[in-house]
């Protein structure tokens, strides 16, 4: 697509281009909602012209939904020819590039290899491409005591029963190495069970590696967080409510306005030993962990902000946008997550035991009038298939609401959550 698809017209970009104001942020790859998108909603605010590399067609056909786009190219955002092409032409046309960034899975390091050759910002690609593969992170992260008891087994590597006396007991955690967003994350109760799980992520990628972990209890807790000049800012500690069933889905977020000290510090303490291993000296990361009888232990790290609603529960329960901030530490600026208030906040996803096309979903405005409520947001449109959870995805809308406590906050976003009903055609 050229710069004149864009919504901006072409007076006010000549006008711009004359002042130098085209100063550009270009995203690869956003989901339509979510943490991806604020952050393009964000550099739009902030004055930056945005431009979205996107490998989906339907974006495009959608285009007049993305009016924070001042413009979208059709590429391929795997390929870094591809896209350094696309670079290459902005900057003819009078773009200034001020950075390249993604806010979603596996995009992340190839947004940071590009801009450590067209604008380098002092974060580095290397370690945000081991953070992406899950059997690199379990390797750079073996020997602390924060790491799962685990075994990396190789493509086409034939399963062996003793190749698992390592661990004590069943059950144990399958997953292929670049899993996301709880797709090819199993549990096995036996050895047949593992066998079959096995078999299922060869077939689905046979040149993936797969990743068998001891199962940990203990409760969850998932970690956001903003290095900068190897300094770490801790941007929201949250407790997670997990759904078993035939997935590992999160459908509970509960973020703590007050984090006890003891438990904060045995945080920062994780987090440090991850940046040191990572070497990682600017950076955003996420990290899900577990809290034992014996300590953490770490699920798994992600470079990025947690997508979906983080964003706008972070900002609810504290007053600043993460991912503006990440932006500044991308443009090479100072972060700043200095809480303008504090409040407890919890957000509640709704997913479906059934399956069938969409036909209404009724009860989002009393979900929105309920007491305590910030946020209501249905994802799907009428017409649409749905489904149970088979990976994060197939959460179909959330509700964020703040209370005095937690416990609190907890129970308004539930009994808001419970108004919203999916009305399905099977």
């Amino acid at each position: 697509m050229s710069i004149n698809d864009s919504f901006i017209t072409y007076i006010e970009l000549s006008y711009m281009k004359e002042l130098g104001l085209l100063k550009t942020i270009i995203f690869i790859g956003t989901n339509k909602s979510g943490s991806s998108r604020e952050a393009i909603r964000a550099a739009e605010r902030l004055g930056y012209f945005t431009v979205l590399f996107t490998n989906n067609e339907r974006q495009i056909q959608q285009r007049k939904e993305y009016v924070d786009v001042h413009e979208m190219t059709l590429v391929d955002t795997t390929n870094l020819a591809a896209m350094r092409k696309e670079i290459r032409l902005l900057q003819s046309k009078g773009n200034e590039i001020m950075t390249i960034a993604s806010f979603v899975d596996s995009n992340v390091a190839r947004a940071l290899k590009l801009c450590e050759e067209f604008c380098p910002n002092g974060t580095s690609s290397s370690a945000v491409d081991i953070m992406e593969n899950k059997a690199g992170t379990r390797a750079s992260l073996n020997g602390l005591p924060y790491t799962p008891k685990f075994i990396t087994l190789p493509p086409k590597v034939k399963l062996e029963p003793s190749t698992i006396e390592v661990f004590p007991r069943f059950p144990l955690i399958v997953k292929s190495s670049s899993s996301t967003g709880s797709k090819d994350v199993l549990q096995a109760s036996d050895l047949e069970q593992l066998k079959r799980h096995i078999r299922k992520l060869n077939e689905k990628d046979p040149d993936e590696s797969i990743i068998i972990e001891e199962f940990i209890e203990g409760d969850q807790y998932l970690v956001e967080a903003i290095v900068h000049e190897k300094k770490i800012q801790i941007a929201g500690v949250i407790q997670q409510e997990i759904t078993y069933g035939k997935r590992f889905i999160i459908t509970g977020y509960g973020v703590l306005a007050i984090v006890p000290k003891q438990l904060n510090d045995s945080i920062m303490e994780v987090l440090s030993a991850i940046i040191e291993k990572f070497d990682i000296r600017n950076g955003a990361l996420h990290v899900e962990m577990r809290l034992t009888d014996n300590g953490w232990r770490i699920i798994e790290i992600n470079p990025r902000i947690s997508g979906g609603a983080m964003n706008n529960m972070l900002k609810a329960a504290f007053g600043f946008d993460l991912v503006e901030e990440t932006l500044k530490l991308y443009l090479g600026e100072k972060p700043s997550l200095t809480h303008k208030h504090r409040h407890f906040v919890f957000t509640q996803y709704v997913i479906l035991d059934k399956k069938g096309i969409l036909e209404k979903v009724t009860g989002k405005n009393r979900a929105r009038k309920s007491p305590g409520v910030v946020e209501v947001y249905v994802k799907p449109k009428k017409g649409t298939q749905l489904m149970p959870p088979l990976s994060m995805g197939h959460r179909y809308a959330y509700v964020i609401a703040q209370g005095r406590t937690l416990e609190l906050a907890k129970s308004l976003a539930k009994k808001a959550a419970k108004e919203i009903h999916f009305h399905l055609k099977q």
